[in-house]
């Protein structure tokens, strides 16, 4: 019998669906949770990358956490050639992303340069970052994701079940699935597709992600902009996609991949393509798109 619990989390939902010691789950899952914001968190002060801010042009010891999820960050950049680049904070915050959502004030938008990936060194093995002046990490891009891929390798090692972690729309699976495999709806959201799914795929191994333009939206002097920055421009990537989702060998490659397909726009189907990953693109039309043995959306049946 596969049990779920469900809560919020970083103004998402966190979903959490076990085989078996559902409480003990729920546990670890929030554990991760809470190790990956005080790491990685760009709206807490008290964070450790929000400390690293602080001390630009100076080398400066990190955790274990804040470590791995910028080896991470570094890879996801280089793998997609800079179209995933944690060094977009600055350029996301300029966009009006500041804090929440009430908090974005209206207003130009003013692009700002992005500085690049290359320039942050880590140094994983001492655990030491050395971070220039004039660049502010955005890590969301690939931090959910690895808490997905933690909490999930983690539940299945520490209770030895089948577990689901999606942390709005980034799924990883570990352990043995139920019988059939885990059933995942897909939709714009993560509410959306719960409610009225627009595809529905069975995952048994590894991760998907879904990167959207339709949500964590907002106006700049009239005009909408969403939080998936193109790194090249500075400024929100332009709207060929409303969706991307991607099946990959973890949810972090599914997220990088999910989000460099948004940045792309035109180029991301032959992108997908020549990667050989399992892919659904969501035109702005609503035309849907699939790649790499994706199966075709179910149409809907005639009442």
């Amino acid at each position: 019998m596969t049990e779920i619990v469900e809560f919020p989390v970083w103004g998402t939902t966190a979903v959490l669906a076990v085989t078996d010691h559902p409480a003990e789950a729920e546990r670890l899952l929030r554990a991760v949770l809470h190790d990956i914001e005080l790491a990685c968190s760009r709206f807490r002060p008290d964070s450790e990358v929000s400390r690293l801010h602080e001390r630009p042009g100076r080398e400066v010891p990190v955790g274990p956490v804040l470590a791995e999820a910028l080896m991470v960050a570094l890879r996801a950049a280089r793998l997609t050639d800079g179209l995933v680049d944690p060094t977009v904070g600055g350029a996301v915050r300029a966009l009006g992303y500041d804090r929440d959502f009430a908090s974005i004030m209206d207003g130009p938008v003013v692009p700002q340069a992005v500085p690049g990936w290359h320039r942050v060194l880590l140094d994983a093995e001492r655990g030491a970052v050395l971070l220039p002046r004039g660049i502010e990490l955005d890590l969301g891009a690939t931090a959910k994701a690895l808490a997905a891929d933690r909490a999930a390798r983690a539940i299945s090692a520490m209770v030895d079940c089948g577990v689901l972690v999606s942390l709005g729309g980034d799924i990883a699976v570990a352990g043995e699935p139920p019988a059939g495999g885990w059933r995942v709806a897909v939709g714009d959201s993560h509410r959306t597709a719960v409610a009225d799914p627009q595809a529905v795929v069975t995952v048994r191994t590894g991760g998907l992600a879904t990167s959207s333009t339709t949500q964590r939206t907002w106006l700049r002097e009239g005009v909408p902009q969403h939080h998936i920055v193109d790194p090249r421009t500075g400024l929100a990537a332009e709207v060929v996609w409303r969706t991307a989702t991607v099946a990959a060998a973890t949810c972090v490659d599914a997220n990088t991949a999910a989000t460099a397909a948004i940045v792309l726009g035109h180029g991301a189907p032959d992108w997908l393509v020549e990667r050989g990953l399992p892919a659904r693109l969501v035109a702005a039309s609503g035309e849907v798109l699939v790649f790499g043995g994706w199966p075709a959306d179910r149409q809907p049946q005639a009442a």
